[in-house]
Parts: structure tokens; C-alpha cells; sequence
């Protein structure tokens, strides 16, 4: 490999067509022509002295090569957006991409000030460009390990070496079923009836996890909250939800919460950010931001 380093246009364009898993999908980001996305891709091959895609009729995908190139071309471009804010912030501004993550259906928690730290933060640091992801947990805290996201709000039960956590609250959880299934209009229904009924667990649940909320297996799997309720609703099978996010379809009479007392669970979210990055300015602004709402009366 040259001892010249490659230029950051060209990691750029790499990074691009990577992540649109081909050069007619990234042309649009770009603003180039495939052919000029293809030279450059050469002049970056040609510069490194290794081949990092196939392209062709056999569609794209990354060499074992570039695959490793493009995990540490990830890195390097995080590396350096933080120097970039860095030395901003050295000058009294903040400026720069703030990569966000966070799990879905958190716009109802009344727990969770998101949508009022968001709005401050914006008008404090105007020239900061927000980015907004809904993921799972394991994806999310994937995503902050690679750089991709700079911060990941959700509740994580599996934890990742090299990553902080840092608590905010904890989110109530029932079981329900919905006005479809056959124990909707049930009264005093034993425990062991409720743990032989269909259940929904979450993909990214080990059976440890599924065990300590009453159940040992699960007849579907989803991986957010959304197709959650989408399944409970069907009245085909029994989950557990998030109390905000079910309460109106409670108040719809469409929801009704299984033996409370026996079935429940409170999940703690937490902010979750890569270990050494807990001093950059923009990641601080927004901590300290979110901090302050979650402690407003």
C-alpha cells in the first residue's frame, strides 16, 4: 500500500456507495455521474493498491479487503468530524452533524423530554445539522460503536464492551391483550393460563430475558414496538408494551393490561455513547441539555 494516505473525497465517495450498496444509488448524494463515481472509486483503488468492490452484472458487494477498509474508513471519518467540532468549539461555536439515535415509539413517553431537548438544543446551536434514527437496541448500540451515531437513547438489556451508559428513567411495561383474544373479557384469570397463551417477544430478547418476564418461548418475534401492537391488536397473540404507547387503545376499549400485579416489568433507558467521547462539545450540549429537561418539575 502507498505510504500516501488516500484523500477524504475519496473515502467519502467510498463510504457513500457502500452504504447505497451500489454507484447508480449514490449518485443522487453525490451529485456525480456513475462514471465519475466509478473513476473515482479506481483512483481510491489504485491509491490503496487493493480491489474493494465487485460491480457488474453479479450487483455490488465489498471485497473481504474492503470490508475491513470500509469498518476503519468509518472510524476515521468519526475520528475526524470529532476534531472538526473540536476545534469549533475552540473558537466559542458549535457546528457539525450530531448523529442521534433512539428506539421507536418514545414520541408518547411523557418520561422521555426528547422532543423538548431537541427543540432547545436546535435553537441554541443553529448551525449544528441534526440526524434522527429509529432503530433497535442492538442496532443502535452497533451504531455508536462504529461511529455512526454519536448518541443512542433506548433501553439496552444486553450491554456492549467499549461503550458508556449512562441512566435516565425507566419505562413502565405491561402485558396486554387486545378485545380479539378469547381472554379480553376474562375475569380473574390465573397466571398459568396467561403463560400458556401465544406471546410476542422482541428479537433481540435472550431466552433469559423472555424468561424473567413469565414466559419460556415465544410463538412470534418482532423487532419494534410498532408490529408489537400490531400482533397483540390481531388478537392472535399476548405482549408486553410500553404503558404510554398502549394507553389509548386502553381508553379505546381495544387494550386491556393482563394481571398486573404478576405480569410487568420497568425498563431502564439509558444514553449510551462510545468510551472516550464523553468530553466532545456537541455530545456534552446535548447531554447536559437532555439532563435538564429530565429534571424540570
Amino acid at each position: 500500500m502507498s505510504s500516501v494516505l488516500p484523500d477524504l473525497k475519496l473515502l467519502r465517495i467510498f463510504v457513500s456507495v457502500v452504504r447505497h450498496q451500489g454507484f447508480a444509488a449514490a449518485q443522487q448524494e453525490l451529485n456525480l455521474s456513475t462514471s465519475a463515481i466509478s473513476t473515482y472509486m479506481s483512483q481510491l483503488e489504485g491509491q490503496l493498491g487493493l480491489s474493494l468492490c465487485h460491480r457488474g452484472r453479479g450487483g455490488f458487494s465489498l471485497t473481504s479487503k474492503g470490508e475491513l477498509f470500509f469498518q476503519e474508513t468509518l472510524r476515521l471519518l468519526g475520528e475526524l468530524e470529532g476534531f472538526e467540532r473540536y476545534a469549533a468549539a475552540l473558537k466559542g461555536e458549535l457546528r457539525g452533524t450530531l448523529n442521534l439515535g433512539v428506539i421507536d415509539s418514545t414520541v408518547s413517553d411523557r418520561a422521555l423530554p426528547l422532543v423538548e431537548t431537541i427543540g432547545v438544543y436546535s435553537q441554541e446551536y443553529p448551525a449544528v445539522h441534526l440526524h434522527l434514527a429509529v432503530m433497535s437496541p442492538y442496532e443502535l448500540q452497533l451504531a455508536v460503536l462504529g461511529n455512526r451515531l454519536d448518541l443512542a437513547i433506548g433501553a439496552f438489556s444486553t450491554r456492549m464492551s467499549g461503550l458508556v451508559y449512562q441512566p435516565l428513567y425507566r419505562e413502565q411495561h405491561w402485558l396486554y391483550c387486545s378485545d380479539r383474544h378469547a381472554l379480553f373479557s376474562e375475569r380473574r384469570i390465573p397466571a398459568e393460563l396467561i403463560t400458556q397463551q401465544r406471546m410476542v417477544g422482541r428479537g433481540y430478547w435472550s431466552q433469559a430475558e423472555l424468561a424473567r418476564h413469565g414466559f419460556k418461548h415465544s410463538a412470534a418475534t418482532v423487532e419494534s414496538m410498532e408490529a408489537q401492537l400490531v400482533l397483540v391488536l390481531s388478537g392472535a397473540y399476548i405482549g408486553y408494551l410500553p404503558e404510554h404507547y398502549a394507553q389509548s387503545w386502553v381508553d379505546q376499549g381495544r387494550l386491556r393490561p393482563l394481571l398486573p400485579t404478576a405480569f410487568g416489568y420497568q425498563a431502564p433507558f439509558s444514553l449510551a455513547l462510545r468510551r472516550g467521547r464523553s468530553r466532545e462539545p456537541l455530545l456534552q450540549a446535548f447531554r447536559d441539555l437532555l439532563k435538564a429537561q429530565l429534571n424540570q418539575p
